[in-house]
């Protein structure tokens, strides 16, 4: 293969090919066409396409259909679960928690909660980019009304102990959010042993569609969410508007892949991630940043001293697809606010790129991309001055 390499997996993940057929039929002249809100056969028969994928959406993360809230993506579904329960609950209490690593879908959603009147108490990850289980039941006051602590940190790949947090949210009655957009359909997810009452997720992470994702709301209890948008009552009064029919179907159908290749994959891809920074290593002046033991099989995050990440990025463009950072935070010259908060310089998170792999990657291009890095890091390293290659963390 000539191309470049795609290492860019924790932005967006190419469409599995059997989602792209699944989605193709719907919107073929014999494909369920009418609105699935209509009564009439052609509108039931979209209905039924839609709940099929419910079923299949809620199976990846162990959860029952009827929990299952489908919106534009994460985003969407992160604000409507922070926004949505803080307004619900603004008179039982409005102290929130959430952590300094957290997606900025998060981030900005609990600014916007500052602005309004409420109070956030903003934990530090650990070193390994780990937020403690105690952090979050040291920093729950009787007021407190919601925890948001993200499962895979989409930088680093580190996972958090979800399920010892939400144990001390459900033990407090607590409302416990979880972002698990770059977890959900690598590694096993299960809402129910977590105690998540709010848990985000997206398509186009895991071989499916952009523009469609999922909020899961536990059942029972049910916790009580403002909408953010108004109009035909759909999906159970949460999200309004008409649903496409077209890209739920695909969501369904990639979470049904994802849930069967599962395993293996969580061992194959880990695998092609060590031996990638095997490769790295050799190229003297590197870094590892997050968990390598605690993290998601795909995303290594990786240092090089002396080296400007930018430079990096560029001199790899047309060679290795990867990123120098959040792909939501790619327009913004400041420093991984991740990165800041595991304590690294402004330096050291500029000399940080970030390389992630998925279901199409090989042994092959994991060699091709060592290459190409080390040879774009040695030509860096040789236009820079000496003491440049003394920046490290």
């Amino acid at each position: 293969m000539s191309g470049p390499v795609y290492l860019d997996y924790a932005a967006s993940w190419p469409v599995h090919p059997r989602v792209a057929e699944t989605m193709a039929d719907c919107l073929g002249p014999e494909g369920p066409h009418a609105n699935p809100s209509s009564s009439h056969a052609e509108g039931r028969r979209a209905a039924q396409v839609i709940e099929q994928a419910r079923e299949s959406v809620a199976a990846l993360i162990g959860a029952a259909p009827k929990s299952i809230v489908f919106t534009s993506g994460a985003t969407e579904s992160d604000n409507l679960a922070i926004l949505g329960a803080a307004r619900a609950g603004r008179d039982r209490g409005r102290h929130l928690v959430t952590s300094r690593i957290e997606h900025r879908a998060v981030v900005d959603a609990f600014r916007q909660l500052e602005h309004e009147g409420f109070e956030v108490t903003w934990l530090r990850p650990g070193p390994d980019g780990r937020v403690a289980p105690q952090q979050v039941e040291d920093a729950i006051r009787p007021e407190t009304l919601l925890v948001s602590v993200m499962h895979g940190n989409n930088e680093t790949g580190t996972v958090n102990d979800v399920a010892a947090i939400g144990t001390a949210c459900r033990v407090r009655g607590v409302l416990f959010h979880v972002d698990a957009a770059q977890g959900a359909g690598k590694v096993p997810v299960d809402v129910e042993a977590w105690n998540a009452d709010l848990v985000a997720f997206t398509a186009h992470k895991l071989g499916g569609p952009k523009g469609i994702g999922a909020l899961y709301v536990r059942a029972q209890p049910r916790p009580a969410l403002q909408p953010l948008q108004f109009g035909g009552g759909q999906e159970r009064g949460l999200r309004a508007g008409t649903l496409a029919t077209h890209q739920v179907a695909g969501f369904g159908v990639a979470c049904e892949l994802a849930r069967a290749d599962l395993p293996e994959e969580e061992r194959r891809v880990r695998g092609l991630r060590e031996r990638l920074w095997a490769h790295l290593q050799t190229v003297g002046g590197t870094w590892r940043n997050g968990s390598a033991e605690a993290s998601l099989p795909g995303i290594l995050n990786v240092g090089f001293a002396g080296i400007e990440g930018e430079s990096l990025f560029l001199a790899l463009d047309g060679k290795v697809l990867a990123s120098s950072g959040s792909a939501c935070n790619s327009a913004s010259a400041q420093p991984s606010h991740v990165l800041r908060a595991l304590g690294l310089s402004d330096l050291a998170c500029q000399a940080s790129l970030r390389l992630s792999l998925g279901r199409w990657s090989t042994e092959a291009d994991v060699q091709r991309a060592a290459d190409a890095v080390a040879e774009a890091v040695a030509r860096l390293r040789s236009l820079a001055p000496a003491a440049a290659l003394e920046r490290i963390r």
